[in-house]
């Protein structure tokens, strides 16, 4: 039985990379599942982290520290054929409201085969991971 805690391994190096930098926690994580038996309610054709900053960490560090990210690795590697994308999910819980960020990587061309996909993604993963090191 597979463990519902463990980090798939296709994610780990980002999840792993972004824990290492000291501003944020990681709290879910996601590899991405592209073929279409994996399809199912929510959108799976994409891999993400989320994660909160860290109790000293102000949300204005984690706003410059996606900002340099995404423009670090934008303007290294381009949109193509992988966006990197970064930002502030609210979602209503209860009466509150919890604000995560979310850092996601998505297929530029939706239309591609999921082996295609898969191969970017994983790709992609290990440059946002050589980024960060640079940062």
């Amino acid at each position: 039985m597979t463990d519902p805690n463990a980090i798939e391994l296709n994610i780990k190096p980002l999840v792993d990379a972004l824990n290492a930098g000291g501003l944020l926690h990681t709290f879910s994580s996601c590899e991405g599942h592209y073929e279409p038996a994996d399809q199912n309610l929510r959108d799976r054709n994409h891999a993400e982290v989320r994660f909160v900053p860290k109790p000293a960490v102000s949300p204005e560090q984690i706003d410059r520290f996606l900002g340099n990210l995404l423009t670090a690795y934008k303007t290294k590697y381009g949109i193509i054929p992988m966006q990197l994308v970064g930002y502030k999910l609210f979602t209503p819980i209860d009466e509150t409201i919890e604000e995560t960020y979310v850092l996601e990587l998505r297929p530029f061309n939706r239309f591609d085969p999921p082996h295609i996909k898969r191969a970017d993604t994983d790709r992609a993963i290990g440059q946002v991971v050589a980024v960060l090191g640079a940062l």
